[in-house]
């Protein structure tokens, strides 16, 4: 019973949850998401868990998100570089738009990302907080 729950499969979806990153064993280039190829030409990549820190490179404050957001809005997003090299896009929570900046430290965390459905089933997912 417990191994078709939708709750039990989210929870390996290994990009939401774990932040696992992609590395070219040829040239090292890290991909947050898995790629077919590397720039290098290389078919070949081995996967790793990022250990879910790293720095805002870009940041943007949105005030009109897609409606499963729109109870968020104003958010923030940002351009995070995971300390592995990878590049990833996420919300940044709990904080203000001002506080931002770029070479900020942010830490992952596992939150809310929207409701959806007639019962509101809740979906969860990386976002990140700035790290002090």
């Amino acid at each position: 019973m417990f191994n078709d729950s939708s709750i039990i499969r989210w929870r390996n979806y290994s990009d939401r949850y774990r932040l696992n990153s992609y590395k070219c064993t040829n040239c090292g280039k890290v991909y947050f998401e898995k790629k077919g190829m590397c720039v290098c030409g290389s078919l070949e990549f081995s996967e790793f868990e990022s250990n879910g820190q790293g720095k805002i490179i870009a940041f943007t404050q949105i005030h009109s998100g897609p409606t499963v957001y729109e109870e968020q809005t104003p958010y923030c997003v940002a351009i995070i570089e995971l300390d592995e090299g990878a590049r990833i896009s996420a919300q940044v929570i709990d904080s203000k738009f001002d506080e931002l900046k770029i070479g900020a430290r942010v830490e992952a965390v596992l939150r809310k990302m929207y409701k959806s459905g007639d019962k509101g089933v809740i979906h969860y997912g990386t976002k990140f907080i700035l790290k002090f």
